[in-house]
């Protein structure tokens, strides 16, 4: 959108120096190492597809974007005659973007086109939905993940699994059975447990048989339930055999709503778009999923794909902070030059674009292990270690990426108007929501001491460049020797787990990428030959072709 220059009628305020506007830009073709993994990992049959979708994602949606994070939800507990609704409100825009995502089939293209590659092509979408705005990414996430674990439950199934998966988008307040499509939301934390979910007190009592499948009747207070204008949640609750899942309806199929009580939104840092709140449950309505006593097991398979969008959401964030960053620094002058031509600015952009370039190969082949999973135990065994590795570690590096993408922008980048201040506060989520980062490194070690075949998969995956890579090789060897003391690994966690992501990023990029940015990974990633913070790469690197790589095109 250009901007027409007016004559300053006191002939002060010529505007120069100013960088035009980037968004939008075309988030597919642009972005090599996005449009380059679509292929390898098996989604090549989907370019035509996202390049259109690429093409959706413009001024409106930009707009929409704007709107919904400025014009936030609003709980509406009762109406104007005194009936408890508990209904959100949204500003139109938000609708408009869940339309969007949900035309696009985002929140189910891999069930509704089970083919080689789906997810990979979903993995795309969702990538660069959430570059222009995350929040709305999350009833999309949790509607696309909910369906392997209502799977466990098949005669539920077969009635919710069409409402979740149509590509229709039905924001009106009546019972799922009379909606064109519907939406998921998931309840699992409490105020005395928070991620300790074994500490919930929630209890589900029979309304008959009960087991797999019964209805049950369930009360109790959620801490922190996710898109509670949801048609349907899953949750976890207890019986008389132990913490069970369950599918709670917002209506009830025959009219009244179910007895699910909004106590608050959430006032959030960011995701502000999205409504996020406490419920208290009184006798609602439910259905077992699942084995009784086996809620964990079972929701886990949902929290697994939304896992995995947690990782494409911050590698989606990077992309785009290191987009504006780039922009920017084509556009503006300082000290004679163009801040890009600044040999230490370059430092600082091609440090950036290395740190994001390796969470996308890194996150597009973990999309392929979804689509491989189906095919044997070797795949399910890498997608269930490789999640959670990546979880912990793209969700981390992002904060300290958005910060410094912000600073390349100076004061322009610190006000409300740029584009930087909100993912700035949508970084630190991923790495909190759906196991913060220790939860995350526990659940690595559980991974390993419960299926030690699973780090031979692992190492599998990495070894080829490990053979031709010393730096590699003695990274796996650091690994390995880590692991020989198992009995006092809790405290190290981190630091494996952090080992196991750059060892994985590092042989994806010297298998797929460019010589010039895997160098500059190993050397500053692997070889340490860097600085704490970005902007330390060591002299001899080509910044220049790594920024190149990565630079967006206005359009």
């Amino acid at each position: 959108m250009a901007h027409a220059q007016l004559e300053s009628p006191l002939g002060s305020h010529d505007v120069t120096n100013q960088p035009p506007p980037l968004l939008p830009f075309d988030l597919y073709s642009t972005d090599r190492a996005l449009h380059e993994a679509v292929g390898r990992e098996g989604a090549a049959w989907a370019d035509d597809r996202l390049r259109k979708f690429g093409a959706v994602i413009g001024d409106d949606v930009v707009t929409w974007a704007t709107q919904a994070n400025t014009f936030t939800p609003v709980h509406r507990s009762h109406d104007r005659y005194g009936y408890r609704v508990d209904e959100v409100e949204f500003h139109p825009a938000w609708h408009e973007l869940m339309r969007t995502s949900i035309e696009n089939e985002i929140h189910a293209l891999p069930w509704r086109e089970p083919r080689p590659g789906a997810h990979v092509a979903r993995a795309a979408q969702f990538f660069m939905m959430s570059q222009i705005e995350a929040g709305h990414g999350c009833p999309i996430s949790m509607t696309y993940a909910v369906i392997p674990a209502l799977r466990h439950q098949p005669e539920i199934a077969a009635i919710w699994e069409p409402r979740f998966t149509a590509n229709e988008y039905d924001p009106r307040q009546l019972p799922a059975a009379h909606k064109r499509g519907s939406i998921c939301g998931m309840a699992m934390t409490e105020k005395q447990g928070g991620s300790d979910v074994r500490a919930n007190t929630t209890r589900a009592t029979p309304l008959g048989k009960g087991g797999p499948g019964g209805a049950y009747a369930i009360t109790g207070h959620k801490w922190f339930c996710s898109a509670p204008q949801s048609d349907g949640f899953l949750i976890l609750a207890y019986t008389d055999k132990g913490l069970s899942c369950f599918l709670v309806p917002r209506w009830l199929d025959d009219g009244p709503r179910n007895r699910i009580f909004i106590q608050r939104l959430k006032d959030k840092l960011g995701n502000r778009s999205n409504a996020s709140s406490e419920i208290e449950l009184v006798g609602a309505h439910g259905w077992m999923i699942g084995e009784e006593g086996r809620g964990v097991p079972t929701i886990i398979e949902m929290v697994n794909h939304t896992r995995l969008d947690c990782v494409i959401g911050s590698a989606s964030g990077m992309r785009q902070a290191v987009a504006q960053a780039i922009h920017h620094a084509q556009h503006r002058e300082a000290f004679g030059k163009t801040l890009v031509d600044q040999p230490l600015m370059r430092n600082v952009l091609a440090d950036l674009c290395i740190e994001s370039e390796a969470a996308t190969v890194a996150m597009m082949r973990l999309a392929r292990s979804y689509d491989e999973s189906v095919a044997g135990d070797e795949h399910r065994l890498f997608q269930r270690l490789a999640t959670a590795v990546m979880k912990y570690w793209v969700c981390k590096r992002y904060p300290m990426l958005a910060a410094e993408a912000m600073e390349c922008l100076g004061g322009a980048g610190y006000v409300e108007e740029a584009f930087m201040p909100r993912l700035y506060r949508e970084a630190p989520v991923n790495s909190i929501w759906e196991g913060s980062g220790n939860v995350i490194c526990l659940d690595v070690l559980r991974a390993i001491g419960r299926q030690p075949e699973s780090l031979h998969v692992f190492f599998d995956e990495v070894d080829a460049e490990c053979r031709t890579e010393p730096r590699l090789g003695k990274l796996r060897d650091d690994v390995s020797a880590q692991l020989t003391d198992f009995t006092h690994a809790e405290a190290g966690a981190r630091r494996l787990v952090e080992r196991l992501a750059v060892l994985l990023q590092g042989a994806l990029l010297v298998r797929h990428s460019p010589s010039f940015v895997s160098e500059a990974f190993l050397a500053t990633r692997v070889g340490r030959d860097t600085g704490s913070a970005f902007g330390t790469l060591p002299r001899g690197l080509d910044d220049v072709a790594i920024i190149a790589r990565s630079a967006p095109t206005a359009g």
